[in-house]
Formats: C-alpha cells, structure tokens, sequence
C-alpha cells in the first residue's frame, strides 16, 4: 500500500484514475476510504483497489485527504492517531479549501503535510494545481510524490501559500464561472433562433477554442483585438459587454470567492 485516499468523491475518484492511468500506482497501491460505503465498494471492485476500514490506513506512508473541509475537524481526531508498525512517520496531502499548512499540521499533529488545490478539470486529466508544503514534507519527498500525483490530471504550479484563496476563487471555482458564461451564451443563440443543442455545443467549443487561442497569446486583450473589426459585429457586442459591466463583475466574483476561501480558513483554526 503506497497511497491511501480518504474521501473518495468527484475529485478522489479522478485523482485515483488518473494515477492509475498513467501508470503511477497500480490500483492494488491505492487503498480507499469513504463514509458511503457502497459507492466506495463499486468503485473499488470496478478500479480493483482494496478498501481501508476507518482508522486504518493501510500502513500506507502517504495519505490524500479528499474531503470536504467541515469534516475536517471530526475525521483529523482520528487520521492523527492512525498509526501502523510499517511507517514510524506518513505524509498527508489535502485537497481541502482555506484549510492552511498551518491548521493541517496542528490538527494532524506531523509537519509532514503538502496542501494542494486541483480543479473539476481533474476528471478529464486537466486540473490546474497549485501545492506548497512544508520543509518536512519536501525532505520526505511527500512534495514531490504530491507532484507526481496531481501531474497525472493536469498542469502543476508551486505556489506560496499566501496566493492560494486567490487561486481558488480564480482557478479552483472557475469552471462554474465558465459554466455560466457558457449558458448565458447558449441562451443567446437560442434567443436568436439557434436550436438548444446546436448553441449547447457550440458555446462550449467556442470556450475551449478560446483557451487554447488564449495560451499562444501574451494577453487577452491582444485576441480580443483580433476578432474585433472595425465597425464589425464583436465590437458592437463587446460595447454591451462593457455597458453592463461584466469585466467589473467577474473580477468582482473572483474577489468574493477568494474571501470565502479564507472565511473557511478561520473556521478550521
């Protein structure tokens, strides 16, 4: 047993199949643990991977603590006293949000902790992650393995964790931002006289046309000139897109989201 994944939901089931997939740990490796035993059993006989009883871990040396962060408190009495007679220390790894280095190594009582912070696009191998940690766990590798783990779905960034309430109401939330924006603008085809499932998919390969566009470029703005021709059909909507204060808005909804994410924080401390 190399890894143990507590909290077994949309994102510990991504994370779990995109190791395995990349052939990382061999589902044998990977034990799992969740409070709703039946989904974690047909998950588990489905992947072939053994399932942990509480407080046991599985002598694993690493465990990823998927859940969600007001369970925190409960299940940390009992992840920071699971102990096993094949590791003398084990690293943790939480996906968990607002939850700092800080709470995590106090409430899990080892300074072997790694605090990272994926998105939905985990579930199709293109997370965006941030992960920082301590000195402790860098020195054990724990870092690096959180590398290795959250390289598998998706893109990795080391970020300190000062920035990590921003990346999560940007990056992290983002996709229901996306989500929206993607509706409003079906409903506007629609409006138009689009059929709903012809808007539907064009407003979505519209997005991920867009963001790959938007990585060749220095700057949004320089794509946003591009489409804009003089006198055309993109300046007159971008006009209303102005008027109605959208960019205010978004950059509104980022700002509220990061504060959430340190309100959750204070909850845990």
């Amino acid at each position: 047993m190399k890894l143990a994944v507590v909290g077994v939901g949309k994102l510990g089931l991504a994370i779990l199949e995109g190791v395995t997939r990349r052939g990382l740990l061999s589902p044998s490796e990977i034990g799992l643990m969740d409070t709703n035993t039946e989904r974690v059993a047909r998950i588990a006989e489905r992947l072939g991977t053994p399932v942990l009883d509480l407080g046991e871990l599985g002598g694993a040396p690493t465990v990823l603590i998927s859940l969600q962060p007001r369970v925190f408190p409960e299940a940390s009495e009992w992840l920071s006293t699971a102990t096993d007679t094949a590791h003398s220390g084990r690293g943790f790894i939480s996906t968990m949000a607002g939850v700092s280095v800080k709470t995590l190594t106090r409430r899990l009582k080892t300074s072997r902790v790694v605090r990272v912070m994926p998105n939905l696009g985990a579930t199709i191998g293109q997370s965006q992650t941030a992960i920082t940690g301590t000195e402790a766990a860098a020195a054990h590798a724990d870092t690096a393995f959180a590398h290795e783990i959250f390289g598998a779905v998706g893109q990795v960034y080391d970020l300190p964790e000062h920035l990590f309430n921003a990346f999560t109401g940007m990056s992290a939330s983002g996709p229901g931002y996306a989500a929206v924006i993607a509706e409003a603008l079906c409903d506007g085809g629609v409006r138009m006289g689009l059929p709903r499932a012809l808007a539907h998919e064009l407003a979505a390969r519209l997005l991920m046309t867009s963001g790959a566009l938007l990585l060749e470029r220095a700057h949004p703005g320089l794509l946003k000139d591009e489409v804009s021709s003089p006198g055309g059909t993109t300046i007159a909507g971008l006009e209303v897109l102005e008027g109605s204060g959208v960019r205010g808005a978004l950059i509104s909804t980022v700002r509220a989201a990061t504060e959430r994410g340190a309100e959750l924080g204070r909850d845990q401390e």
